[in-house]
């Protein structure tokens, strides 16, 4: 039972995450949630949260190096 609710929340989250990607909202933060609660149960949800996690520290360590050259 837990599990088949943390897969239904996880749905919603991507389905809200795709709606977000027409409307402005917070897209990646509910991509992110789904992959966190897919994780708990799913090996490939882990290798892709890790991934999702690895590029969003890149993307901020480059706008970090941009912004303190101004």
């Amino acid at each position: 039972m837990k599990k088949w609710l943390m897969n239904a929340a996880a749905a919603v989250c991507f389905l809200l995450g795709l709606i977000f990607v027409v409307v402005p909202g917070p897209t990646v933060i509910f991509f992110l949630i789904g992959l966190t609660l897919l994780a708990f149960h799913y090996p490939f949800a882990r290798k892709y949260l890790r991934i999702c996690q690895n590029t969003l520290t890149r993307g901020c360590q480059l706008l970090d190096q941009k912004l303190a050259k101004k």
